[in-house]
């Protein structure tokens, strides 16, 4: 319903301030302003997720389409801004730079730095908002992204190309993984993006600050939306991080995307909508709040060899409350995603990290995606765990347990401490290889509970120091044959003898 009086008021005003200037180009008048979104008269010809400039210098996206006019949603100077003020249309949607100038930056979601570098030199401009890759373009995700972290490599392997939810309560480990994960790309040409979506500045600065210690930034660029920032730059923050990484997956390399958090992302959203006047609905989201984060993530794939073989790896977070899966915006993430990493409070506070629950994890690429190595040796590794929850759930009950049921406990308390993982200390390849292996086939049966860090610890120290040619033709082939198998028994053997006393378990 338009406002008639407002209308009349600011053409009054308008007339009454006339300047006689000649003018090109679309453009049109405010005529109602507040909480970020302006409503325009006279922009004929502006379309969706247009650019358009206010008189006082701020800026906006045109997200609503009406008869009479449309509503813009502002970046930047909304104090300024004022009824009747001209806005004139860039005839150009929102686009933001990248290129290798980027990597190592923290930029906004108008991609202008905020770490006070100086300015980001662009190879090109992309448009926040571009369709996904056709499937015809795109190619089989059969090729792993170690993430460094034991319990994902080895029972939720990610593929590049794939979208793996990671997803939780709060304070569970979710961020704690995906840094572990880009740490872990190190001198493996793989770019990476970290997207803070209404985080604390103070969180991110710490994020930053680990990664430049690990040396992650000469990799890594952070586009930045944090809860100070206004609805529209958090709701633009993922888009734009996803349109820089397509750069480089377009020149063929690999890149692995973090969004923190796709929650806070659709809470923004709704209040954009919702100023905007649009019809709420389930939880007051707007109906089209699946297609907001269905159309980001599709925009993630492994492009066909005839495209360049490029690909972006989407590790998206979501936060549950009370470990509830099964509401709105969960359950339109898993349904996008192929796959997600369930860490459980419970399982946090109990001291095992990272918190993954494995029964409810899973990855929808899986095998495919696994180097032949982590696979042939972690193939039993998820039923033990299964077996051993189940037994521990009845053995709480019942003393007299047999021979065999006693075996099955130990052997899963000690799988569980050899998964237990300190953050920023990411495995290689060839390390996992070496534990799962020790872990699966019984080797820390003698060992004290208490000591399998500690055995695992010297163990790998031992294997690089005195078996070097074993993690070293692991690395090499990405496989673990018959011969090899033999030479991890010889080195386990060897190192149990040299310590024989200093692990065991006490009688």
């Amino acid at each position: 319903m338009v406002n008639f009086g407002d209308l009349t008021k600011v053409l009054q005003e308008q007339l009454e301030h006339w300047e006689g200037k000649a003018s090109s180009g679309s453009s049109g008048f405010v005529s109602q302003v507040g909480d970020s979104v302006a409503t325009v008269h006279g922009l004929s010809e502006a379309v969706y997720g247009e650019l358009v400039k206010f008189a006082s210098g701020a800026e906006g996206i045109v997200l609503n389409l009406e008869e009479e006019a449309v509503g813009c949603v502002l970046f930047s100077g909304e104090n300024l801004v004022k009824d009747g003020e001209e806005v004139r249309g860039t005839g150009k949607v929102v686009s933001v730079p990248s290129g290798q100038a980027i990597l190592g930056r923290v930029v906004n979601p108008l991609g202008e730095p905020v770490d006070g570098k100086g300015p980001v030199a662009a190879e090109e401009y992309l448009p926040v908002e571009s369709p996904a890759a056709p499937v015809i373009d795109r190619g089989a995700v059969d090729t792993p992204l170690q993430t460094g972290s034991l319990s994902v490599d080895a029972m939720i392997p990610i593929g590049r190309g794939q979208r793996e939810l990671i997803i939780g309560d709060r304070q569970t480990g979710k961020t704690a993984i995906a840094i572990d994960a880009i740490i872990n790309q190190k001198g493996k040409d793989v770019y990476c993006v970290y997207c803070a979506i209404g985080q604390k500045s103070s969180a991110v600065a710490a994020i930053i600050h680990n990664l430049e210690k690990r040396g992650a930034m000469d990799y890594t660029f952070v586009v930045l939306a944090s809860a100070s920032d206004s609805a529209a730059l958090q709701y633009l923050a993922p888009y734009s991080a996803v349109a820089m990484a397509e750069h480089f997956m377009f020149k063929g390399k690999d890149v692995l995307i973090v969004y923190d958090d796709l929650s806070k992302h659709a809470v923004a959203y709704r209040t954009l909508s919702l100023l905007l006047r649009r019809p709420p609905g389930r939880e007051a989201f707007p109906g089209d709040v699946f297609y907001l984060h269905s159309r980001l993530l599709e925009r993630s794939a492994k492009l066909s060899e005839k495209r360049g073989g490029g690909s972006i790896t989407a590790l998206p977070i979501v936060e549950t409350q009370a470990g509830d899966i099964s509401s709105y915006i969960p359950t339109n993430v898993i349904s996008i995603t192929d796959g997600q990493i369930f860490l459980d409070s419970e399982l946090f506070n109990s001291g095992f990290r990272p918190a993954v629950d494995v029964g409810l994890s899973v990855s929808r690429v899986g095998g495919s995606a696994q180097s032949q190595a982590i696979r042939k040796v972690s193939g039993r590794l998820r039923l033990d765990l299964a077996q051993y929850r189940e037994m521990a759930a009845f053995a709480q009950f019942g003393s007299d347990l047999d021979k065999a049921t006693q075996d099955k406990l130990n052997q899963g308390e000690r799988l569980m401490e050899a998964l237990k993982q300190p953050q920023f200390s990411p495995y290689s390849m060839e390390d996992q290889t070496a534990i799962l292996f020790t872990a699966v086939n019984g080797y820390l049966m003698e060992v004290a509970v208490n000591k399998t860090a500690s055995f695992i610890k010297g163990f790998l120290e031992y294997l690089q120091s005195h078996h070097g040619k074993i993690p070293e033709t692991i690395a090499k082939t990405g496989s673990i044959t018959a011969e090899l198998e033999q030479d991890l028994r010889t080195a386990i053997e060897s190192y149990k003898e040299l310590t024989q006393n200093e692990f065991k378990q006490k009688q």
